[in-house]
């Protein structure tokens, strides 16, 4: 049986007391939310925090969704605590009728038991995954530890001078796509940043967060003209992580697309947006076509490695399959809410 390590447990009830505990406790804290990420790697011991500090009792992270406006008047966009658990997101109406790509994000992740303790932010901040680094201490010995922790060397590609573990958050693609804006509140100072901003390709260096700040706040754009869906794919159809997410949004103007943007996850270290995917429908109606080619240009970018679940080429492949479904949905969708 795998057992925590020793560790002091804070408890703060507000942001700023957090903030001061993680700067006193220094490299040797963490903090920790719904503790679904954290606790199972603390007991591999791929993260060994002497102090946890725990944000579960900080209100301001689990206040409910606000409407954002512009002026006053016009609608901005919702913005989400980071401490709402994803069971919540799952079961909010107003997300639920307005970022339904977010809710049903949200709904393909693990079990109702993890969902109930796991939260928004915790899932956008999410380790990266390997086959080689997601063992336990004793596994991971035996083969000579990896770069990612303990070791010098990616046994993904020995060659490497970087780190391979993979991005596997369901809700990470669906932000980029969104173009969400994500808020960190550190000590010093607060910042905004997009949400693809937000990672690096890099298994060990996922995040652009500093090890201080906390994400506090995830701010989604108004719904206006625009439509979004998110297609996973995994071995058993509950809890396992993605080996392939597909998140797509596009922006109608009457019957073509006006923009869009099509993002990766589980295939790189961070969500891999495909801009050319995205140019290939950008001014059509979606035809067959244009979603082959789009379908096409995201399959070639897409390079999954040998450090997940099922045969590389069949993985590569769904790419296209699963960019061309996703397509198809939103093109359908769109033609039944037509005049």
């Amino acid at each position: 049986m795998l057992r925590l390590p020793s560790f002091t447990y804070l408890a703060p009830k507000t942001l700023k007391q957090a903030l001061q505990w993680k700067h006193d406790a220094g490299p040797e804290g963490m903090y920790v939310a719904g503790g679904t990420d954290l606790y199972p790697n603390m007991k591999r011991r791929h993260q060994d925090p002497k102090v946890v500090i725990s944000l579960a009792g900080v209100k301001a992270l689990r206040r409910k969704p606000a409407e954002r406006r512009n002026g006053g008047t016009a609608d901005a966009g919702l913005a989400l605590a980071a401490g709402m658990t994803l069971t919540e997101i799952t079961e909010h109406r107003k997300l639920r009728r307005r970022y339904p790509v977010v809710t049903r994000g949200a709904e393909l992740i693990s079990t109702p038991l993890l969902r109930n303790m796991g939260t928004l932010g915790g899932n956008l901040c999410l380790d990266t995954r390997c086959t080689y680094y997601n063992q336990s201490y004793e596994w991971r010995k035996a083969i000579d530890f990896c770069m990612k922790k303990d070791g010098a060397i990616c046994w993904v590609a020995p060659s490497s001078p970087r780190c391979w573990a993979v991005q596997s958050s369901d809700l990470a693609p669906v932000m980029v796509a969104l173009d969400a804006q994500l808020h960190l509140v550190g000590r010093a100072a607060d910042r905004t940043i997009s949400a693809a901003a937000f990672y690096h390709n890099d298994g060990i260096a996922y995040l652009t967060k500093q090890p201080d700040e906390v994400l506090t706040e995830i701010r989604l754009p108004a719904p206006n003209g625009w439509d979004a869906t998110y297609h996973k794919l995994r071995r058993r159809g509950t809890f396992d992580f993605p080996v392939l997410g597909v998140a797509i949004w596009v922006r109608w103007d009457a019957a073509r697309v006006d923009d869009a943007r099509i993002v990766l996850g589980g295939v790189a270290s961070w969500p891999q947006a495909v801009p050319e995917a995205a140019e290939a429908v950008r001014g059509t109606q979606l035809e067959d076509a244009a979603i082959e080619a789009a379908a096409t240009a995201a399959f070639r970018p897409s390079k999954p490695m040998d450090n997940t679940d099922f045969a590389l080429a069949w993985r590569k492949e769904m790419t296209r399959v699963y960019v061309r479904r996703a397509l198809e949905e939103l093109r359908d969708r769109h033609a039944t809410r037509r005049p």
